[in-house]
């Protein structure tokens, strides 16, 4: 199994060379690393070039436009969508190799956050919990979806927000997930910033909007707070 690891960024330069540092063993293995910027004003594409295979300029931003170039470009059985504040499980390869990925398989990693707030461990556990009964995954997760599949279903589709989430209803209606117990950490600083309690309600309540119809473009102006 060869993996191609797309990284959509936006002004990443703070932590992109960490992400890429960490990915640098899958490369050496024969894995490939690619990362998609949208636009960035800061150092983050000068700062990938070095620490990975393909570094691609998208026409604009936006994760679904970003994660469908780098997807475009990839040469890997399976996709794997990491985002930069992200840090995969060691030996990650091996680890889809041992459930059997291949390139009609799709799923994602359980997450933990890096903070070490009690209430954190509950807001990883809910997150864990709710994707393995619902079969829907996020971006947060480190989806990885298997070159045909992705093919078959026809990426993410092109919306502002929710494209994990309206991805993974049109996957699922091909094959439920593999929901792996090994965890990627994923930062805990947006809800750590903005006030966990906060964060929790604010996401809730669009991801209900969401499912009753709103606009994902409405919904990524109240995600940005535009």
């Amino acid at each position: 199994m060869n993996l191609s690891i797309v990284i959509p960024v936006l002004n990443e330069a703070a932590v992109i060379r960490d992400c890429l540092s960490s990915l640098q063993g899958l490369r050496d293995r024969g894995h490939e690393v690619i990362v998609v910027d949208g636009g960035s004003g800061d150092e983050t594409v000068a700062l990938a070039r070095e620490l990975a295979d393909h570094v691609l300029v998208s026409e604009r931003p936006g994760r679904a436009v970003q994660m469908n170039r780098g997807a475009a470009q990839a040469a890997g059985e399976v996709f794997l969508f990491l985002h930069a504040d992200t840090v995969l499980p060691e030996g990650v390869d091996r680890v889809l190799a041992t459930h059997g990925v291949n390139a009609n398989a799709w799923g994602r990693f359980d997450v933990k956050l890096s903070g070490r707030r009690p209430l954190l461990r509950v807001v990883e556990a809910a997150m864990n919990l709710r994707s393995r009964l619902t079969g829907i995954a996020t971006g947060d997760q480190a989806m990885f979806v298997g070159r045909a599949l992705f093919r078959e279903a026809g990426g993410f589709p092109d919306i502002a927000l929710m494209e994990d989430i309206a991805f993974s209803a049109v996957l699922r209606r091909r094959r439920r997930p593999l929901c792996l117990r090994q965890a990627v950490v994923t930062s805990s600083r947006r809800w750590e910033e903005r006030g966990i309690v906060q964060t929790i309600l604010k996401m809730w309540r669009l991801r209900l909007l969401y499912f009753l119809g709103a606009a994902p473009s409405d919904l990524a102006r109240q995600y940005h707070g535009t």
